[in-house]
């Protein structure tokens, strides 16, 4: 059951993306990304991701200046959202804002890696 005040906050996040977070959605939305459907701020868990896709089951976060120092908080995300059967992909807002093409080769090269888990037709994650 998914948490009201997460989707909330899911939502106010959306509508105040930061400068990276636009850029990196403007590169991503309406499945312009290898035809690849991507949700941004999404909730997964106790989680808000900054963008996700479901099939391929993939994460890509973009990592601010608060993320520094949280190595831990942000390892042990990867592994909620690793056993959720999503591949993480981080990156920094100095990545998006400097070398955005770089990124999205990075992210491509992600996708082109097996395994990437997917979902069965009947849209249960495939092993």
């Amino acid at each position: 059951m998914r948490d009201p005040e997460l989707t909330k906050r899911a939502k106010a996040m959306r509508s105040e993306p930061s400068e990276p977070e636009i850029r990196m959605w403007l590169a991503l939305r309406a499945k312009r990304f290898g035809g690849v459907k991507f949700r941004n701020q999404k909730v997964i868990g106790p989680y808000i991701v900054d963008f996700a896709s479901r099939d391929p089951m993939l994460v890509v976060e973009i990592d601010g200046d608060t993320h520094a120092g949280r190595t831990h908080e942000d390892a042990k995300r990867s592994r909620f959202l690793e056993a959720q059967g999503y591949r993480v992909v981080r990156f920094t807002n100095a990545d998006v804002m400097e070398n955005l093409e770089g990124v999205l080769t990075t992210l491509e090269s992600a996708l082109a890696t097996p395994p990437l888990p997917t979902l069965s037709p009947e849209g249960e994650r495939a092993k």
